[in-house]
């Protein structure tokens, strides 16, 4: 790892709509940065500009609630459409709740792909259309990667791209951006076997790099400034033959608080 790292916001960004060619937008912005991107340099790009692309936008005026999504809505004081599209998002319900001082309640889920989060990841801010929301896509590894072998054809370097989402943390305060999908950057660094200064052995040492990457990139993005794109470079990594965020989900055998 180098003492210094380069994190930067990519200025520029347009708004992203269903069927763009993201590896050509970004690519373009990019160049106009004068940004060109080099081996080595990871790009963390915030989910809802891959969601866009991929159409995974529900207009809420075509969702029909099922009675379990209206009774859970009436509970929490939430929009029964909305609900019925987190409950078609997740494997469960994890918990919900509405505490007194809330005009609506929290339903903390797992999401289809694994993830614990409030609402199964579906959101409205920067939506775009009123009464719209958006969704995580469908394979988000699989898509990191299509943008990724793109953006170094065009380039002619090998380069990582961490998708991201914003989550809260059981038993802390306020959300952090955390890895949701992955493109050759490794999701974990295990220094199990090495030792630290003190020359003494590390045996449960695993920092979890792809979310270290995510959250920092959260220092220099604003949702309100349409910086979806951050640039990290200096970096010392070595690209992963085969990585996916579901690697950075604890197994469900290893949850003491159910």
């Amino acid at each position: 790892m180098t003492g210094a790292v380069q994190i930067t916001a990519v200025a520029g960004i347009p708004d992203i709509a269903p069927g763009d060619d993201l590896a050509a937008i970004l690519g373009d912005c990019l160049d106009a940065a004068g940004m060109a991107l080099r081996d080595g340099d990871i790009l963390c790009i915030a989910h809802k500009v891959f969601s866009k692309a991929e159409g995974c936008i529900i207009d809420l005026a075509s969702v029909t609630p099922s009675e379990q999504a209206r009774d859970l809505a009436g509970q929490l004081n939430k929009d029964p459409r909305k609900v019925e599209v987190v409950l078609g998002q997740s494997r469960r319900v994890v918990r919900s709740f509405r505490r007194p001082n809330q005009d609506e309640g929290t339903i903390i889920c797992e999401h289809r792909l694994g993830f614990i989060s409030a609402n199964a990841a579906v959101d409205e801010s920067n939506a775009g259309a009123a009464g719209t929301v958006i969704t995580l896509p469908d394979d988000p590894d699989a898509s990191a990667g299509r943008l990724g072998v793109a953006l170094e054809a065009r380039f002619g370097c090998t380069i990582g791209v961490v998708m991201t989402d914003t989550f809260g943390r059981p038993w802390r305060l306020g959300q952090v951006n955390v890895a949701i999908g992955l493109h050759r950057v490794p999701a974990t660094r295990p220094d199990i076997g090495g030792t630290d200064a003190w020359g003494r052995p590390l045996l449960v040492t695993e920092p979890a790099f792809s979310d270290e990457l995510a959250a920092a990139s959260g220092l220099v993005v604003q949702k309100a400034a349409k910086t979806p794109v951050v640039l990290m470079r200096g970096l010392g990594w070595e690209p992963a033959k085969t990585t996916s965020a579901r690697d950075i989900i604890r197994a469900s055998g290893e949850d003491v608080f159910r």
